[in-house]
């Protein structure tokens, strides 16, 4: 129940700042270019709170529905409007300032995911110290020459401060299927530089654990026991009466020394009857039969039983601060902001061309579920949490699609070429379509958030 309400309060909270935000910007540029705005709402249907103030007695709305919002601007086309105010109506703006109006939206929330990274650098961030603890075998690392102890210093010349540094850089590279160079500090002392080819990675899928399950990296030592940490509701293991703590010794006779080998040997397994030879926490051991599940996982149908590890507990020392100078955090968080949008554009494009599951698009499900969690973790989390988000709606606002800023864009580009505006019906048609193509968007958001659900 608290998991719910926190989502929920994220959810609404996150989306009211990150609309206030995209649409402050086409406000903001509106009374910059001296357009009189009529409206500025935040959420859609009936208003829960409004005031009007100021000189163009702008009316200023809360509604009901958190998933939107928008500026209404006085327009001829759409009301009648005073001969003494039509020079200020938009759409008698000349080209580059309706564009400007049109553009500030998505540019208010690129601007906020720097000022949201620029506050959490420095903030300070505490990560795991960027050391080699487990090369996995045959691994791509372990072609690379990586060895444990090894001291990641940079990659490709940006610094490396803790082990989850310069993550959206990598995923970019791994999309792009470069060739990356770690320079490393040797238990020796020696530093030497050493290449992983990412062209040698096979249909990847963004992972947060790139690093890991993808190159074969860990901050840690992956052979940990195979003892329980949860048991998933109506899964394989929850039939079979696993319970948390009980720890898995084997396998069809197969003896099992990690939690990693368990989980290899049960995801190559799907749909096959297992026995499992489990030590209870009163130490009692006994034989059990468990069914797998087949899950489909980046393309492959795999076997799952429906249990996770038991957290590991990270020494203190494994673990360091990092600050920033004030030019340093500013300095990062422009660069993040713009590797986080260059990823996203890369993604969505990749999904176009069915390189990447669209599977991989969340919809309101989904975004409220990550807010209460990282509203729940801390400040850090839930700032980092709205820079991503802030992006995606940046990105997805400027999308070619008739009705999305992107689409007024192309109609500008469109009249720029033309020499005057669209046709009354060329704009009908625009709208049909953008609305079929925000409908179909809408429903596969949608879709997957109830998929990820039932799974």
């Amino acid at each position: 129940m608290q998991d719910l309400l926190f989502s929920i309060g994220g959810f609404i909270l996150a989306i009211g700042i990150l609309v206030t935000v995209h649409e402050y910007g086409h406000y903001l540029a509106a009374r910059i270019c001296n357009v009189k705005v009529l409206k500025f709402s935040v959420g859609f249907g009936k208003s829960l709170w409004s005031k009007v103030s100021g000189e163009d007695q702008t009316e200023y709305v809360i509604a009901a529905i958190p998933l939107g919002g928008y500026v209404k601007m006085l327009d001829d086309v759409e009301d009648a409007v005073d001969d003494a105010e039509k020079a200020r109506a938009f759409n008698n703006q000349p080209l580059l300032q309706r564009a400007f109006i049109v553009i500030a939206g998505p540019l208010a929330n690129f601007l906020f995911a720097i000022v949201a990274y620029t506050a959490v650098n420095l903030l300070g961030q505490e990560g795991i110290e960027p050391v080699v603890e487990y090369v996995k075998q045959e691994s791509i690392a372990e072609q690379a020459g990586f060895e444990v102890g090894d001291k990641i210093l940079s990659i490709d010349g940006n610094v490396h401060q803790h082990w989850d540094d310069n993550r959206l850089y990598l995923f970019n590279k791994a999309l792009s299927k470069k060739q990356v160079e770690f320079e490393v500090e040797s238990v020796a002392g020696d530093v030497v530089v050493k290449t992983i080819n990412l062209d040698l990675i096979d249909n990847w899928q963004p992972s947060q654990a790139l690093l890991e399950t993808t190159l074969g990296l860990y901050p840690f030592d992956t052979k940990i026991e195979a003892i329980i940490g949860d048991v998933l509701d109506n899964s394989p293991a929850a039939r079979a009466g696993l319970n948390p703590d009980d720890q898995i010794l084997a396998i069809n006779g197969v003896q099992i020394e990690s939690w990693q080998q368990m989980v290899d040997y049960v995801s190559v397994r799907p749909g096959q009857a297992l026995l499992f030879d489990v030590k209870g926490i009163d130490g009692g051991i006994e034989t059990i039969e468990i069914t797998t599940e087949s899950k489909q996982a980046n393309g492959q149908t795999i076997g799952r039983i429906g249990i996770t590890n038991k957290p590991i507990a990270m020494p203190d020392s494994k673990f360091v601060e990092v600050n920033y100078s004030i030019f340093s955090a500013f300095s990062k968080a422009v660069d993040s902001t713009w590797q986080m949008s260059i990823l996203t554009v890369r993604m969505l494009w990749k999904m176009l061309k069915l390189e990447i599951s669209p599977k991989n698009i969340s919809g309101p499900i989904t975004i409220a579920e990550y807010a209460g969690k990282t509203a729940q973790v801390g400040l850090n989390s839930f700032l980092l949490f709205l820079a991503v988000i802030s992006i995606s709606l940046g990105i997805i606002n400027l999308l070619p699609i008739p009705m999305l800023d992107g689409g007024h864009l192309l109609m500008y580009c469109a009249e720029a070429i033309k020499g005057s505006p669209l046709s009354e019906n060329s704009m009908i048609i625009g709208q049909k379509i953008g609305l079929l193509i925000l409908g179909a968007l809408m429903f596969l958001a949608f879709y997957n958030d109830l998929a990820r659900l039932v799974q």
